[in-house]
């Protein structure tokens, strides 16, 4: 079995920084990710400066990353002005998301789930002839409506899937693994997101795995988490699934030493103990 590993670092990890990183710096850890051989990396948002001071000056990051061959870049695109940036970048994939709760897309971009569909949909449009990933955060649990009805969440799946890989996002670190089995499955969904919040992150990666999925979202360092449910950790670590995956049988065409080093490099960066494990327990065999 082979797996494409995501590395959403990037975007999703540095979003919830307290720091704003220069954008020389953001592009060093996309070129850093794809030299050890990370196949597709989230490096971007197009949001507006002022609301994700962290996602500043998309363009310019772009403008100097090194563009590498067989390396995918995306960015998350959450409007029809954020999609013509996108447009401008010549990223190779766009990556559109809304929530499958209406609270949650009320707090987190003030439209309604009607509203967030119809916006998606339209950026797909937009965006036609690209490469598109369509995430459904909250997919498991919402911090506002509590459990998500699978039901809801594989429909809204299915009205993408002739369009767009979709994944779903275990946006707060809830789900177990007979859950997310089961509604990979149901929705027939190509990927999963998964945050380590109560310690599930990585078996619920195999287990979706088991149902099919074979797109997994995953942060250098363990980097991210949930800013509307502040006690939510962040993503599973890049390196430490990576060293599950192949200790399982699993490739990646990922270099694990080089990675542990972009770990170890960015904890330097940031001036802070990372939250994955392996950049700091080291690999085995030594």
């Amino acid at each position: 079995m082979e797996v494409l590993l995501c590395d959403v670092g990037p975007r999703d990890g540095l979003q919830n920084e307290p720091d704003v990183l220069p954008t020389q710096t953001r592009a060093e850890l996309v070129d850093r990710l794809a030299a050890a051989g990370v196949r597709r990396i989230e490096a971007v948002s197009f949001v507006r400066d002022d609301r994700v001071p962290q996602m500043a000056g998309a363009e310019d990051v772009i403008a100097r990353v090194q563009r590498r061959e067989g390396v995918e870049l995306s960015g998350l695109v959450l409007n029809e002005r954020g999609g013509e940036r996108f447009a401008a970048t010549g990223l190779d994939r766009v990556n559109a998301s809304f929530a499958a709760t209406e609270t949650f897309n009320v707090r987190n971009g003030n439209a309604t789930l009607a509203e967030a569909i119809k916006r998606t949909k339209a950026i797909l449009a937009a965006a036609a002839g690209t490469p598109a990933t369509v995430t459904i955060s909250c997919s498991f649990g919402c911090p506002f409506e509590g459990r998500v009805d699978p039901g809801t969440v594989a429909e809204l799946a299915l009205r993408f899937a002739d369009r767009a890989e979709v994944v779903l996002a275990d946006t707060i670190g809830v789900a177990t693994p007979s859950e997310v089995r089961a509604l990979i499955e149901r929705a027939r969904a190509a990927g999963f997101h998964g945050h380590n919040t109560r310690n599930t992150g990585y078996v619920n990666c195999l287990a979706a795995l088991e149902a099919g999925a074979r797109v997994l979202d995953a942060s250098v360092g363990g980097l991210g988490g949930c800013p509307f449910s502040p006690r939510a950790t962040g993503n599973v670590a890049t390196e430490d699934l990576v060293y599950l995956l192949e200790g399982e049988g699993i490739e990646t065409g990922i270099d694990l030493d080089t990675l542990v080093g972009v770990s170890q490099w960015l904890e330097e960066v940031l001036g802070r103990t990372l939250e994955g494990y392996v950049y700091r327990a080291g690999t085995w065999p030594p």
